[in-house]
């Protein structure tokens, strides 16, 4: 879901029996397009297979811009369709690294100061049970070490399946994380908390007098033409092809269709829409210096350890992660009701994005080859 619960920790119970589709069967196919890596079909076919996801997408772009997307499986169990290639998806927490830069905008525009206390844009918005905006940072917010409770500790997917149509207030989802005690003091640690871009969200609001979601339109989509990437609101749909998104409710438990439902409640910390292509468009255009200013940018590539094994580190909305083949990528992982997402780039115009339309109840081992499938294109 929108937690950043693979990456960064912490898996959501989703145990609770509810109503189900019938028909799960995976398929049997190997991906549908190749690379010229014979790897890369072979981890999109085991996604699809052992890993028991019904669909899977990775799409790669090289340093010359060329675009390749590889498919396996299915994105509808019951009509045994194939994922399309140029399919759009929720992508979860993949939209903090668009709100992150949006903000980074407003900070060259010297509209917001980076280490200015979050009190100065929502005076007074931030307090109780130890959270206090007077001693909170923006940077802070943006890099996960604020404190603050997370919401979604607080939310189930069962509370949200059962209104999955209903509409969902930013401020009042903050509020709800308020009302428990801050997690530690602002920046004596790191903790990955979704009300940290909810906040940010709200404070984009303040600054500019306009959405979060008109800011990231008008800032980013509109600029890179991307045709395939929006921000929903309330909106259930997802506009143009796109396999349905799965959840499963237990172990062994048929899969279920959540594929229309209102990503209000993800809000900036997870309700965007977008595809494979626009993600590498995007994240091509962030790392190439065509969204930030120099300065900016080197901010958000300012990193500090999350304290993972795999050397895993978080900067403003975006995080690096060793490459086998030596260096650096960055990117951020998204879950979202339907759909896990991983997307990265290499500072050299290397950039790729898995998706499979499952999530929760997605094995470990589909987590680890969305990773592997990410990282094997960026090094082939």
């Amino acid at each position: 879901m929108i937690k950043h619960k693979r990456a960064m920790g912490g898996a959501l119970a989703f145990g609770l029996a509810i109503g189900a589709l019938a028909g799960t069967g995976v398929p049997k196919d190997p991906a549908a397009a190749s690379t010229g890596d014979t790897r890369l079909p072979a981890i999109l076919h085991r996604l699809t297979t052992a890993d028991g996801a019904p669909g899977a997408l990775l799409d790669v772009r090289d340093r010359r811009g060329r675009t390749t997307a590889l498919t396996s499986g299915v994105g509808d169990v019951q009509t045994r369709t194939p994922v399309p290639g140029d399919s759009r998806f929720r992508i979860g927490s993949v939209t903090k690294t668009f709100v992150a830069t949006v903000v980074l905008q407003l900070v060259g525009e010297h509209r917001v100061a980076l280490d200015a206390p979050v009190e100065r844009y929502l005076p007074g918005v931030i307090r109780g049970h130890g959270n206090d905006g007077r001693r909170i940072t923006v940077r802070q917010l943006l890099q996960h070490t604020s404190g603050l409770p997370d919401y979604l500790d607080y939310v189930t997917p069962q509370d949200i399946l059962k209104d999955p149509l209903a509409h969902h207030d930013l401020r009042a989802m903050v509020d709800a994380a308020l009302a428990h005690h801050r997690v530690f003091k602002p920046g004596t640690r790191w903790k990955y908390s979704n009300t940290n871009y909810m906040v940010a969200g709200l404070l984009i609001e303040s600054v500019t007098g306009h959405p979060y979601g008109d800011e990231i339109r008008d800032r980013v989509i509109k600029p890179l033409g991307l045709d395939a990437t929006s921000v929903p609101g309330d909106s259930p749909a997802i506009p143009g092809p796109h396999p349905r998104g799965y959840v499963r409710p237990g172990e062994g438990a048929p899969l279920m269709d959540v594929t229309e439902l209102n990503p209000s409640v993800a809000g900036p910390g997870g309700g965007m829409i977008s595809s494979g292509r626009d993600l590498g468009r995007f994240m091509g255009a962030l790392l190439d210096g065509k969204l930030l200013r120099p300065a900016e940018l080197r901010e958000m590539m300012r990193t500090r350890s999350t304290g993972n094994s795999d050397g895993r580190a978080y900067g403003l909305g975006l995080e690096s992660r060793p490459l086998p083949c030596g260096g650096l990528y960055w990117g951020h992982t998204g879950d979202m009701l339907g759909f896990e997402t991983v997307t990265g780039a290499t500072s050299d115009g290397r950039q790729a994005t898995a998706m499979v339309n499952l999530d929760p109840g997605g094995s470990e081992a589909q987590d680890a080859d969305m990773e592997t499938a990410v990282q094997t294109a960026l090094c082939s």
